[in-house]
């Protein structure tokens, strides 16, 4: 390791000192690829008091679309509205050059969800989290 470079774990470090990394990444990564317009995805299900009954989540880089979260309160379930927020992020991520969209689920949450939505399974990762398994789907946006 460098002169005067130490590891240090902070857990409760500040939302900028992550984005500093996040954003150091984000510079590789541009230089490396050329593909320099990112940015972040964020739709809300809200009730009629503005109280946040659910969302999505992801960001657009690179021509794909990222969802990171997708999360229903119970109350808000089975309505199509998680229907709903995949077909809206689709439609903001072709009108942005999309071409693709990946994420994961657990085995545990709704892979057969996002299957039914036309999503493919191209890999899973035993024991994560334990006792259970990630799946990471992929969708080509036609």
């Amino acid at each position: 390791m460098g002169t005067g470079l130490r590891i240090s774990s902070e857990p409760m470090a500040s939302e900028s000192d992550g984005q500093f990394v996040r954003d150091g990444l984000s510079l590789y990564n541009v230089a490396r690829t050329g593909y320099d317009h990112w940015r972040p995805l964020k739709l809300f299900v809200r009730d009629d008091t503005g109280m946040i009954r659910g969302g999505l989540l992801g960001h657009i880089w690179g021509g794909w679309l990222h969802i990171t979260a997708l999360w229903l309160d119970e109350g808000a379930r089975g309505g199509g509205l998680g229907w709903k927020l995949m077909e809206t992020a689709e439609a903001e991520a072709r009108a942005d050059g999309c071409r693709y969209v990946h994420l994961d689920s657990h085995s545990c949450q709704a892979p057969d969800f996002y299957k039914k939505l036309g999503h493919e399974e191209f890999g899973r990762l035993s024991d994560s989290p334990l006792g259970h398994e990630q799946v990471f789907l992929w969708k080509h946006l036609r």
